[in-house]
């Protein structure tokens, strides 16, 4: 598992050992069995590795050990305040969308405004996945109302592409990105990772349903330091406005949603 990681992060032996303060020795023992690292030696290791705490589990129980970091639910009671945050943060977005992602980009979480412009997009139906990638990239989903398709689709794909070299052993996104690649028209020189490009900081997206065009640019929340390893692979996406016309329209669909909310109060 070392030697995997190692690899992935395109590091030789002698690089290893001298990042991380130790003899190449060492490190060749570790990664051929014949020494047991230290419970130090192991997090020491993840920490040069820049390691996901999921997969520093991993390795620690790869190495004889308990694992260090816990996996809490986002509702459980000792997330509470986490919890509260987020809900602060998704209501502050209003009346633009936020979403709260999972690290397989599942929606855990969603503010109003994003059901609301949802609801438009899909003509008022609702939306056959709770998964970002399968919305951009199910036919019919968002995908069939997104203008600039392939631009959001493939800045996803390469997203996909660097964290599962970031996070070799993850099964679940490979299987992720094996089904996002076999939905129709999807470009060949998809399947290959592309080491040349980075995918954008911000993502622009470009919707178009019933002669209204919205037009968002998307930055991404996450939590630093965290100890919790559902912390660790939370990302909070919030949605700005590209212009005065998607501005005004969310501004309108939540006074209208306002409205209707007073008018059904007893």
């Amino acid at each position: 598992m070392l030697r995997e990681w190692r690899l992935t992060r395109r590091l030789s032996q002698l690089d290893l050992a001298l990042a991380a303060e130790v003899s190449t020795r060492h490190i060749s023992y570790v990664e051929t069995g014949k020494a047991q690292p230290s419970r130090e030696m192991v997090a020491r290791l993840a920490d040069t590795l820049e390691m996901p705490l999921r997969e520093r589990n991993a390795l620690l129980i790869a190495a004889g050990y308990a694992p260090q970091y816990p996996e809490t639910a986002l509702a459980a009671p000792e997330l509470a305040r986490i919890h509260r945050a987020i809900d602060f943060m998704l209501a502050q977005q209003e009346p633009y969308p936020a979403f709260v992602l999972d690290r397989h980009w599942n929606i855990l979480m969603a503010n109003r405004a994003a059901q609301r412009v949802n609801h438009f997009l899909l003509g008022g139906r609702a939306s056959p996945h709770a998964n970002m990638l399968r919305h951009v990239f199910d036919p019919d989903d968002l995908r069939a109302v997104l203008v600039n398709w392939e631009e959001v689709a493939g800045d996803l794909i390469r997203h996909l592409h660097n964290e599962i070299a970031a996070a070799p052993t993850d099964a679940t996104a490979r299987a992720l990105l094996d089904e996002a690649l076999a939905y129709p028209d999807v470009p060949q020189r998809w399947r290959t990772r592309e080491l040349a490009t980075a995918p954008s900081p911000l993502l622009t997206t470009a919707f178009r349903r019933d002669g209204q065009d919205l037009r968002f640019f998307s930055s991404i929340t996450i939590f630093a330091a965290p100890r919790d390893i559902t912390l660790d692979e939370l990302r909070i996406e919030c949605c700005f406005p590209m212009d005065d016309a998607t501005a005004a329209f969310c501004r309108k669909r939540q006074q209208e949603d306002s409205g209707e909310a007073s008018i059904s109060m007893p």
